[in-house]
């Protein structure tokens, strides 16, 4: 039993899920009188200056106050009264994402006549007791001060001091961290190359500009947050004021800033050019009362598709392939005669490879946001935000998977073995921060998000090719189809639910809360639809296995001869396939997966003394299936190419035999407990 829950423990902080975070910030104080005794129902007023929201809270019996789930940023202007007592103001608070201002108040007796206290707080250090556990903040102060090459969020995240390269944190891969955009789930949820949306076009999910705060938190003792076990990296996003504000901005950059030499050689340069604008605007619509933010940005990049390497002809530049140029055309020559197809006149359509040198790959994203914030009463604040991401990028045939296959100076590529990947979401996240009694709040998050993630092949229906050096040892030509790029799209729908209410009674603050997130994956996969032209031809030739050399392919090349049947043969069955449709008999194969994660938490934060905060709780978290075993019996059932029976198999190296396993059986959905103490 023992080791049972230790597992389960260990388990909790690898699931899939991770719940919404953190949006906003607290202000916790004390007030006493002249004599340092607590006051009991002392008035504390909290004023967010530049949209004029107001935060009220009366202190308890201990003097204790608590202001939870206020804006970030500032200034706030704090102001404590108490009957027979002279009201003090703090100015100029300003509150970091995530984190606790502490304020200690000790009023004077009206009778004194003293004139008005101003407290300033500008506490410091790297403890206090604002934080729990392991964290980083970045105000806007760092955002708009630090210099920033890429304009992302990770010139930012890497001031955690356990930062490292490629987004780790404490040394754990990206994929393990948990990101969000005002508490919505904000990362790639199925996985895939980038632990962000649109990572995989290196694009931004959302504009800097745009970004009022961030917070990375490595070990949190908070049970509101889960789903990672590198770091949390959460975001917020600017707010309207009572002034219209605004920002037009661009950057461009060229090869005229990029060097032409090294080592005194003289180096082709790789085309860049990139260009990139956006403007930025928000202020009242009703003042103190509705504001608005918008932002949007494009950003467009072009670079040399063969990372800079060109074919050879003698010239022995730094960047000069072994590839000869002369191979490259007779290659070239040949695929150009083979017939793919006929027009609506009946005349041959010949197969394009693309150009193999001197050619480009682009790269674009036009990126926005739209905020609106409503404080609808003194006691309720609504926040509805809608961003979007539309972006693409051109990239050469997979570098690594199968063989090495470049660009670099041993192996080269035609441009139509590229691909494009393209990067879509569009966001709705709507947030209710309430204050329901002296000593109750609430924050109710709703969000859903949709990913929209495919690839253009930039090659008609043709087989993949691979062609060796003259010593059948190593890669040299790449032509033909992206062999991962066939019918290769991923939609994901992702809904999350979150309530977190916050009790004040004492020196205690009680957190009780719920979520419950829903992904939903639709992903088609085709690998070996398209095989090699040699595919079946010669039995020393397998799936994707390379022609030995060029004199090879040119021998099979011919008008009419085996690469024309072969050709013709993949694109029927490209037209047969799209007929039938994905996930049908006879079509694309679509694999499909619902799953999800109801969570419930509880916390007590004692503060035992103002130098000591205890912070203990417990967090049960259950995996969700809904459908997901008919979807895979489904897909198995379907005459698509997919295994007929529940059985898959591979060859694990280690053991050196060959795994079975019933791919309908799903992981334990019991539920996982989290204690939590810090």
């Amino acid at each position: 039993m023992k080791k049972k829950l230790l597992l389960s423990v260990a388990l909790c902080f690898a699931v899939l899920s991770a719940i919404a975070q953190v949006t906003t910030s607290n202000i916790r104080g004390t007030v006493t009188d002249d004599q340092n005794e607590p006051l009991l129902g002392a008035n504390i007023i909290a004023i967010h200056t530049p949209t004029g929201t107001k935060y009220g809270a009366i202190t308890n019996e201990d003097g204790r106050f608590n202001l939870l789930n206020l804006r970030v940023g500032g200034p706030y202007e704090v102001a404590v009264s108490y009957v027979g007592f002279k009201e003090q103001k703090s100015t100029d608070v300003f509150l970091s994402l995530g984190k606790t201002f502490n304020l200690t108040i000790n009023l004077q007796t009206e009778s004194q006549a003293l004139d008005e206290v101003v407290v300033i707080s500008d506490r410091g250090g790297t403890f206090g007791s604002d934080r729990t556990g392991s964290e980083t903040s970045v105000g806007r102060r760092e955002l708009t001060r630090l210099p920033t090459i890429s304009r992302s969020q990770s010139d930012f995240t890497r001031l955690e001091p356990s930062s490292s390269s490629n987004g780790s944190f404490g040394g754990r891969n990206d994929q393990y961290n948990n990101f969000s955009l005002d508490g919505a789930i904000f990362n790639n949820p199925f996985g895939l190359d980038a632990a962000t949306p649109g990572g995989q076009t290196s694009s931004q999910p959302v504009s800097l500009d745009a970004i009022d705060q961030i917070q990375v938190s490595n070990a949190p003792y908070d049970v509101t947050q889960s789903g990672f076990t590198g770091a949390s990296v959460n975001a917020v996003t600017k707010s309207g004021t009572n002034e219209f504000k605004g920002t037009v901005y661009g950057f461009f950059r060229n090869d005229d800033l990029t060097g032409g030499k090294i080592n005194g050689d003289d180096v082709f340069k790789t085309g860049l050019e990139q260009t990139q604008y956006g403007l930025s605007i928000g202020g009242p619509i009703v003042k103190n009362k509705l504001f608005f933010f918008m932002n949007f940005e494009k950003d467009d990049l072009t670079a040399l598709g063969t990372d800079g390497f060109v074919p050879s002809r003698g010239g022995g530049g730094a960047n000069e392939s072994r590839v000869l140029a002369s191979d490259f055309q007779l290659v070239d020559d040949l695929l150009r005669q083979v017939v793919v197809g006929r027009d609506d006149r009946g005349d041959n359509i010949f197969y394009n490879p693309g150009a193999y040198e001197g050619f480009n790959f682009n790269q674009e994203s036009t990126k926005g946001i739209i905020k609106l914030d409503w404080n609808v009463n003194d006691k309720n604040r609504l926040a509805i935000i809608y961003n979007f991401l539309n972006a693409s990028k051109g990239k050469p045939a997979n570098r690594n998977a199968i063989a090495f296959r470049g660009p670099d100076t041993s192996v080269l590529q035609f441009q139509n073995a590229g691909y494009e990947i393209n990067n879509n979401i569009q966001s709705v996240q709507v947030e209710l921060n309430s204050t329901l009694d002296d000593n109750v709040t609430n924050k109710l998050q709703v969000g859903y998000t949709v990913f929209d993630d495919f690839r253009t092949p930039l090659s008609s229906p043709a087989p993949s090719i691979q062609i060796l050096d003259a010593t059948g040892s190593s890669s040299y030509i790449i032509a033909g189809h992206e062999p991962f790029s066939i019918n290769n799209r991923l939609d994901q729908k992702v809904f999350q639910l979150t309530n977190n209410m916050n009790i004040f009674q004492g020196n205690h603050t009680y957190t009780v809360g719920f979520s419950f997130e829903k992904f939903q994956f639709k992903n088609s996969f085709n690998l070996v639809n398209y095989e090699s032209f040699n595919f079946g031809i010669f039995p020393y030739f397998g799936i994707f296995a390379p022609y030995p050399d060029v004199q090879t392919f040119l021998d099979n090349a011919q008008p009419g001869g085996v690469v024309d049947q072969y050709l013709s043969a993949t694109q029927n069955a490209f037209d047969s396939s799209n007929a039938n449709g994905a996930g049908n008999d006879g079509g694309w194969k679509l694999a499909e997966l619902n799953v999800g994660q109801l969570s419930f938490y509880v916390q007590d934060d004692w503060n035992i003394t103002d130098a000591f905060k205890l912070t203990y709780g417990v967090r049960f978290d259950k995996p969700l299936y809904f459908n997901t075993a008919e979807l895979i019996q489904r897909y198995i059932d379907t005459d698509n190419g997919a295994t007929r029976d529940n059985s898959v198999s591979y060859f694990n190296p280690n053991s050196n035999q060959e795994v079975t396993f019933d791919s309908t059986t799903l992981p334990s959905n019991d539920w996982l407990i989290s204690p939590r103490v810090g």
